[in-house]
């Protein structure tokens, strides 16, 4: 039993996994009130935990906020119990919301692929499941283009010693997750897997990509 029990702890610290139980919902569960500057863009990605991936987006200059959610599937208004199950076709995203006269869409791109191992199919770090699969969104053509130079021009320079697994697909529908989990490596900094996975993984992107931060990163 004691060893059942370790075992259970050690799974627990080392997946994006919240101790707050969700509920099913037949409409959307949550969504952001606040209104969105005149002049600002939104751009979408999955690259892991949103718990992280959001942290990180909100460390780069002309960056305003980033939501977390669901995107990618085919299950309309999905809860983080459902996405669990992997069987949504969603992945945990990101919304980012974002001043484009100060960063650029190519910028956050970077930011993308700078910040997670696209090489890895369905996992990211000790998250394992479709619902943490790479997948870079565009909402045009141009935005299309830009991903995929992007990851021609890291395949050209072999950053990468494997392929490249991430998908590009057009942005269908962006779902916002539980009001818990935004911002939830900020509100929550002694959960486990946050100590553990969230944090070390924003320190390595701050510390590769100091220019991209915002002053007070």
């Amino acid at each position: 039993m004691k060893t059942l029990f370790a075992l259970l702890t050690v799974i627990s610290l080392q997946t994006c996994i919240s101790s707050t139980p969700p509920v099913h919902h037949a409409e959307p569960i949550w969504e952001p009130q606040d209104e969105i500057p005149q002049g600002m863009k939104k751009a979408y990605f999955a690259s892991g935990c949103f718990w992280c991936v959001e942290a990180i987006y909100e460390s780069v200059k002309g960056v305003s906020e980033a939501y977390s959610g669901y995107a990618g599937g085919f299950t309309k208004n999905p809860n983080y119990n459902q996405i669990g199950t992997g069987k949504t076709g969603h992945a945990e995203a990101v919304e980012v919301i974002y001043d484009p006269t100060v960063v650029s869409f190519s910028t956050l791109v970077q930011v993308f692929f700078g910040s997670h191992d696209p090489t890895t199919t369905n996992r990211q770090g000790p998250d394992r499941g479709s619902q943490y699969r790479s997948i870079a969104f565009y909402n045009t053509p141009e935005e299309q283009e830009i991903i995929i130079k992007y990851i021609e021009l890291l395949q050209e320079k072999e950053i990468f010693s494997s392929e490249i697994v991430t998908e590009i697909k057009p942005l269908e529908k962006f779902y916002y997750a539980e009001e818990y989990h935004q911002n939830y490596e900020k509100n929550n900094p002694n959960n486990p897997y946050v100590r553990q996975v969230s944090i070390p993984r924003l320190r390595r992107f701050q510390d590769a990509y100091p220019e991209l931060l915002k002053e007070n990163h």
